[in-house]
């Protein structure tokens, strides 16, 4: 057998014994002492589980730069038989992860796509009357949510509704804006966020937690794969056509920018690659 096909048989035999693992049945992380008045990251999430899938930065603004990270159940899922459920997994996956949680009324926002807000604009409004009133209350200095061609139909409209949230806003009101990726890969990241073994481990267990999903396809076991080629994509698409790759095994990839003045602005030129042992919290300095 040559090196690669051990390498490869590897891969498959971790793949199909990760299968056997029990779902959501892990302690809960320690969580690091926050002051009281902790700069805020909003993670505005379409579905329960993105949070996790997209939350390799998020974790390391909470443990090393002391933020006080909140998921914001944008939606519960488009199976009303399943809501219910579906929030309930999100509640276990942020307990175990640390992060805060904000629920939007009862099951969470509906029709949250382009369809609706190109042809109800008062069902749109008003979400979007909603989502500013939570960055009113919070004030975050980061807010996540999906970039525009994110593929499926809520990513993309929660992309268009915090678009339209901050559009409202007071034009001193600002913050850095994150833009995450994963069913529709971003053509012009640029901030490429390395995760440590332990890091990528804690953000499988936290995604096992959405046990009705992951049943049905078992993406927690491939979120180590998608991390992988997040590293081969982001060395070129960030660090420039033909660059050396950063000596990293897990990453995700993000683009940064600031909001402010009612408009988005760079925050540089070109993109950066941010290492396990550098501090994140100058980010959104």
């Amino acid at each position: 057998m040559s090196r690669y096909k051990e390498l490869a048989a590897t891969y498959a035999r971790f793949l199909h014994e990760g299968k056997s693992y029990p779902l959501g049945d892990v302690k809960p992380l320690p969580r690091p002492d926050l002051a009281g008045d902790a700069p805020k990251a909003l993670i505005f999430s379409p579905h329960p589980d993105d949070e996790c899938i997209i939350g390799a930065l998020p974790l390391r603004l909470m443990r090393e730069a002391r933020m006080n990270v909140v998921n914001v159940a944008v939606t519960q899922g488009s199976k009303k038989e399943r809501q219910a459920e579906r929030f309930q997994e999100l509640k276990n996956a942020c307990w175990f992860l640390g992060f805060g949680l904000l629920a939007i009324g009862p099951a969470g926002l509906e029709r949250i796509d382009a369809e609706t807000r190109q042809n109800d604009r008062g069902h749109w409004n008003g979400c979007v009357n909603t989502i500013a009133e939570i960055l009113t209350v919070n004030r975050p200095r980061v807010v996540f949510y999906p970039h525009d061609q994110d593929w499926n139909s809520t990513h993309i409209g929660t992309h268009f509704l915090l678009m339209d949230a901050l559009k409202t806003m007071p034009i001193g009101f600002e913050c850095h804006v994150i833009e995450t990726e994963f069913w529709g890969q971003m053509t012009t990241p640029n901030l490429m966020v390395e995760s440590s073994v332990d890091e990528a481990a804690d953000l499988m267990a936290a995604t096992s937690f959405h046990v009705g999903e992951v049943k049905r396809n078992p993406y927690h076991l491939l979120l180590p794969a998608w991390m992988q080629d997040n590293v081969r994509r982001g060395s070129e698409l960030v660090g420039g056509q033909g660059g050396t790759a950063p000596d990293f095994t897990f990453a995700t990839l993000y683009r940064l920018r600031k909001w402010t003045r009612r408009r988005l602005e760079k925050v540089w030129d070109g993109g950066r690659f941010l290492a396990h042992n550098l501090n994140p919290g100058g980010l959104s300095a």
